[in-house]
Order: C-alpha cells, then sequence, then structure tokens
C-alpha cells in the first residue's frame, strides 16, 4: 500500500494532541496491526535463547549428553535467525508507519492552511507554522513507536513472568511489581519535560518569526539605522531561548540516564536475587542461567517503555501545536446565498463610504495603515463583511467566483521556486500576455538581467533578487491573472521614483476599462488614477487628485508628506 501521496489523508481528529495521534493509528490499521504482530514476534522472540540454554545445561552439560547440547544449541541459532527476520520486518513496518503519520499530518497541514489562506498568518506566526514543518511532524511520528516495540514489551514482559513463575515465584512478583515502579519513578520528569518542553516551542516558535522579520526586513532596518536595536532585541530573546533549552536538556538528561540506569539497578537486583536462590538450591543452575538470560531480555522491553514515554510526552507537545492549527476556522464560509453579478458592477463598502465605480482606476491612501488592509480585505471577501456588489451582498456569493473576478495582490505575496516562467506565469497565459504584463511592471530589466532570462531558476521568495526586483515581478504575475477587480497593496514601495512613474503609466492604461484599486500613498500613483480616495477615522473622502489637494489638507499632507498641513500617522508605505 503506497503512504504518498494520498487523494484523501482523511478527517482528522483536533479535539485533542491524545485524540489526534490515535486517529493516526486508526488511519492505517492494517499496518499497525502488521508492525504489533512483528514488535510483539522479535520482542518475545528474545526470550527464546535463555530458554534453550537454560535447557542446554540441564539437559546436556549436567548429564553429560551432547546430543542434547546440539539440539539445543541448533534452536539456539534458528531462534536467533528468526529473530533477525523478525526484527528486520519490524523495522521496516515501523519505519511505514511512521513515514505515514508524518505525510498524512504534513497533508493535512497544507489543507487547513490552503483552507484558511489570509487568515492563517493573522492567526498564528510564521515561527509556529514553521515549528511545525521543522520538527514536531517528526516527533508525533516517533510517537507512533508504541503501536510496535511497545506493544511487544508489554507482552515480552507478561512472558518473561510466565516463564518465570516455574522457577520462582518470588522472582515473578519482583518482576512485575518492580517495572511499574520504575516507569512511576519516571512520571514526575516526564510532566516536567512537557511542561518545559511546551515553553520551549512557543519561545522557539516566537524567534523563528522575529528572525523571519528582520531578514525580510534588513534593508529597510539598515537605512533608518534600526538594525542594531532589533539585533540586541534578538539576541535577548535568544539568550532566553537558549536558557530554556538548558531546562528541557536538563529534563531530558535526567529521564535518558534513569532510562538506562533505574532498568539497570532493577535488573541487577533480580539477577543477584537468581544467584541467592542458586546458591541455597532453590533453583537449579541451568534455571540461574535462564533467569540471567531473562534479565538481559528485560532490559530492551523496559528500555522501549521509558523510550515510548519520553516519546509520547514530546509528541503530545507537538500534536498540541497541530490541533492548534487544524482547529482554526476560515474568516469567510462559502455559503451561496445570492448569485454574483453577471457582469462588471460597482463594489460598495458600507463601512466607510467608499464606493468603487465598474472600470475604474481608484487610488486609496490611509491615515492609518491597519484602515486601508481591512478595506482590501473587505473587497475582496476575506473577511465577511457588509460590502454589496452590484447591490448584492459580497458575503453571500460563491467564494469560488468571488476568488476568480476579484484579486488581491500585495507586496508581500509568495513566490514559489521554480524558473522565472513558471513562478509568475498561471496556468493558460504566457506569450503576448507574459510580454505585455513585464512591460507594464517594469520587469523587462529583471528578466534581461539573469543568464537564462525566464528560464532562470529562482529559490523560494526569490531571494536572490533585490526587493523592488521581487516586486515588479509580483505585479506581472497579478496582472497575468488579469482579473475583473485588481486590488493592489502598495505595488511600488520598494522601487525608485522614476520607475514607480512608468508604471504608474502603465498600469493605468493596461487596467483601461476594468476596475483597478490601488492601495498607496505615492503622489505618482495618485496623479494618473481617475478617483482617489483618503480614508481617515474610518470614512472615506473621494474625488478626482488635484481637487483634493485643494480642498482636503489632510489629504494633501499624506499625499505630499507635508507636515504643516497635517500629521497623519504612518501610511500604508
Amino acid at each position: 500500500m503506497p503512504i504518498i501521496p494520498r487523494p484523501d489523508p482523511g478527517t482528522p481528529d483536533a479535539r485533542g494532541p491524545v485524540r489526534y495521534l490515535w486517529w493516526l493509528v486508526k488511519s492505517q490499521p492494517v499496518r499497525v496491526l502488521r508492525g504489533t504482530f512483528f514488535g510483539t514476534a522479535w520482542m518475545v522472540g528474545l526470550t527464546i535463547p535463555p530458554y534453550c540454554v537454560s535447557r542446554a545445561v540441564d539437559e546436556g552439560l549436567r548429564p553429560g549428553d551432547m546430543g542434547k547440547v546440539l539440539l539445543w544449541s541448533a534452536a539456539i541459532i534458528a531462534a536467533g535467525c528468526l529473530n533477525a527476520v523478525l526484527g528486520m520486518m519490524r523495522h521496516r513496518t515501523m519505519t511505514f508507519i511512521r513515514l505515514d503519520a508524518s505525510y498524512r499530518t504534513v497533508q493535512v497541514v497544507i489543507r487547513r492552511a490552503t483552507a484558511l489562506g489570509a487568515a492563517l498568518p493573522r492567526r498564528l506566526s510564521t515561527g509556529e507554522i514553521i515549528a511545525i514543518g521543522g520538527s514536531d511532524i517528526s516527533h508525533i511520528a516517533h510517537v507512533l513507536t508504541f503501536v510496535g516495540p511497545g506493544v511487544g514489551a508489554i507482552v515480552a514482559l507478561m512472558v518473561v513472568a510466565g516463564l518465570l513463575w516455574p522457577v520462582s515465584p518470588v522472582l515473578t512478583i519482583v518482576v512485575l511489581a518492580g517495572v511499574p515502579a520504575v516507569a512511576v519513578g519516571m512520571t514526575p520528569l516526564m510532566r516536567r519535560l512537557q511542561s518545559v518542553e511546551s515553553e520551549y516551542r512557543r519561545q522557539q516558535g516566537a524567534l523563528t518569526a522575529l528572525a523571519g522579520d528582520l531578514v525580510g526586513g534588513l534593508r529597510v532596518l539598515s537605512g533608518i539605522g534600526g538594525k542594531d536595536l532589533f539585533g540586541e532585541r534578538y539576541r535577548e530573546r535568544s539568550t532566553r531561548l537558549r536558557a530554556e533549552g538548558y531546562r528541557v536538556g536538563a529534563v531530558s538528561s535526567w529521564i535518558q540516564s534513569l532510562g538506562v540506569g533505574l532498568p539497570s539497578m532493577f535488573l541487577a537486583l533480580i539477577a543477584w536475587l537468581a544467584a541467592r536462590l542458586a546458591a541455597t538450591g532453590e533453583i537449579s543452575v541451568g534455571d540461574m542461567v535462564a533467569v540471567y538470560g531473562y534479565v538481559a531480555v528485560l532490559i530492551m522491553p523496559v528500555y522501549f517503555l521509558i523510550e515510548t514515554a519520553y516519546d509520547f510526552t514530546r509528541g503530545v507537545v507537538a500534536a498540541r501545536r497541530v490541533t492548534t492549527l487544524l482547529s482554526l476556522s476560515p474568516d469567510v464560509t462559502d455559503t451561496a446565498t445570492v448569485p454574483a453579478p453577471p457582469a462588471p458592477a460597482e463594489l460598495h463598502d458600507p463601512a466607510t463610504g467608499l464606493t468603487v465605480p465598474v472600470g475604474t482606476f481608484l487610488a486609496v491612501a490611509a491615515t492609518e495603515a491597519g484602515a486601508a488592509i481591512a478595506l482590501a480585505d473587505r473587497l475582496s471577501r476575506h473577511v465577511d463583511s457588509e460590502v454589496t456588489w452590484g447591490g448584492r451582498a459580497l458575503s453571500g456569493m460563491p467564494l469560488d467566483e468571488v476568488r476568480r473576478r476579484v484579486l488581491v495582490a500585495d507586496n508581500e505575496s509568495y513566490l514559489f521556486a521554480g524558473s522565472v516562467r513558471d513562478v509568475i506565469t498561471p496556468p493558460g497565459t504566457g506569450g503576448e500576455a507574459l510580454v505585455a504584463a513585464l512591460h507594464t511592471a517594469a520587469a523587462e530589466d529583471v528578466v534581461e538581467a539573469l543568464p537564462e532570462g525566464l528560464d532562470a531558476p529562482l529559490p523560494n521568495q526569490a531571494r536572490t533578487l533585490s526587493g523592488g526586483q521581487r516586486q515588479r515581478l509580483r505585479l506581472a504575475r497579478a496582472l497575468l491573472t488579469d482579473p475583473e477587480v485588481l486590488i493592489l497593496v502598495e505595488p511600488t514601495s520598494a522601487v525608485d521614483a522614476h520607475t514607480e512613474s512608468v508604471i504608474a503609466r502603465r498600469l493605468r492604461e493596461a487596467r483601461r476599462g476594468r476596475t483597478t484599486v490601488v492601495i498607496s500613498a505615492s503622489p505618482l500613483i495618485h496623479d494618473v488614477a481617475d478617483l482617489v480616495a483618503h480614508l481617515d477615522g474610518g470614512r472615506a473622502v473621494t474625488g478626482e487628485h488635484h481637487q483634493m489637494l485643494a480642498g482636503h489638507p489632510g489629504y494633501r499632507a499624506l499625499v505630499t508628506r507635508d507636515s504643516d498641513d497635517h500629521e497623519p500617522e504612518r501610511s500604508v508605505r
């Protein structure tokens, strides 16, 4: 049965971390049963050689019967070969089980992240998401070890107890009471590990998000002299994370050391009792040898039980992060109660009073940065609101059609790895449309500067390019989709004034007759717009650019950066 890809990974149980782990087990019942069988058979098979040795001593060596010695020696060799095969099958099956759990988790996480869309970065930090893919999935997969060696360890413990009972009931009682005592002795450390591991993962996610922000804004920080300030903040958080890591390491080291030390001391006690019983004649020499063998065998199941408890503790912490993501719901639901307008129609936002006429090139400047972003979310139905499209509630229209006809493109949208052509070209487009989009975005020089042109490979987020180059490629990609309504968020914030002027004119011409909303405070964009809107205090004032400059001091101060007229808050730029 193939592990990946799965057309449908199933519906995860996100009601809690333990329920999610159990869902992973139930999702592959045949493989889990196979792993349990091989794990149990392998673990129980380890008890066969000690038993054969005891028979060889009592039935062969002591009476001097070499035939029995050879017979039991052959049985030992056969048992060793069988255990080797069982061990190989156990390891192979458990690898498949862990891989299935890993890829199934990847699929459900990606599916939920895709469903959340723009809501995801508002609900979880980048660091949290990176932590899921970086380490949590691996920890979750290792929890499933308990379905193979874990179950086998319990069965092997019962088998050893059954073999010891005819030899000595006292030894049997010590074994049955001692193993749970060892496990209970580890419980406080397991709880402590879960606590410090959760805190460590939280701080790790926050620090990863901060690192991403620093790298993404390094040029800006250097330009305004803030690099040292943010660097010091990163060092402080990194120091706190390191200290928390030491606490995790301290608990983990105690668990690892006690995981080896306690079983060894416990098994040494059993061996000492067996030697005492043999010395007093209560058990035979062969039985004593068998007990020594069983003691050696017990090291393996006891170790697996402690290791399983350790993996389970870390897995619960990791699964809790995954279930947190899986429990999130999108900001909008696909409730199609009214049809979308059959033809291009105006958008109206009652919250601000803004109306976007059909086929208009509208530039929006906002005194408050958050107000402009919220407006873009409402007009594109990334949040449900009272916005109407053609006089009907946008929130009641089919979501797929809204996404097809209304596009929001911001200057931080993701650029996947691949050739330039693949990165910016939607399926079914290219040729003249691609050339035209690159021209409009003033991105021809970006492509020409690459040795392989459109076929040049780009890494994730096109990190080998400058901020302005990436921004122009994002704009070209948005233009290639050719939506009915295009909403651009700061499409030229990272380019120089000359390039911005060229883009503004070309964008106005390329989108003539189609609705375009550009959120930007750039006077170069506002100068070519059909209409401009000023968002201030939650309301929109609309007019032509030159009229707004003359009649609205707040707008003039925001667009021309003239602090004598008005002291605006930081704009979207």
